[in-house]
């Protein structure tokens, strides 16, 4: 278990010297292979506990599929069926969509509902 940031940024350290050498990562039989395995599931916790990640705003999700698939606000307002205007509204966090519009956007962007919705 770790107890402190200090222990922590020492064990990510660690554990970025380990991941540097490919035979520790695919290679069970690997000097690091199981150090680089148990000190990954401490950190693991330990960020579970005192750095959680949070789930991307609908904006940042909206942006992100948007690099991923090449579109323009232009080409996914056509694609959802909105504005440009409204695509912008969106994307500052100045409007939620409604409902209908809500399902499109989990539906063909492939996010999921509770980040669209906000819950």
């Amino acid at each position: 278990m770790i107890k402190s940031e200090k222990e922590y940024n020492a064990i990510a350290e660690r554990i970025e010297e380990l991941l540097s050498d490919p035979k520790n990562i695919d290679n069970p039989e690997a000097k690091g292979f199981v150090e680089l395995n148990l000190l990954s599931d401490l950190v693991a916790e330990y960020e579970e506990k005192f750095h959680p990640v949070s789930p991307p705003t609908l904006a940042e999700a909206i942006k992100l599929r948007m690099n991923e698939r090449g579109l323009s606000q232009k080409a996914l307002s056509d694609f959802l069926g909105v504005s440009s205007s409204r695509i912008s509204e969106y994307l500052n966090g100045k409007s939620e969509p409604t409902l209908k519009i809500a399902r499109e956007i989990s539906r063909k962007l492939d996010i999921e509902a509770s980040i669209v919705l906000g819950v």
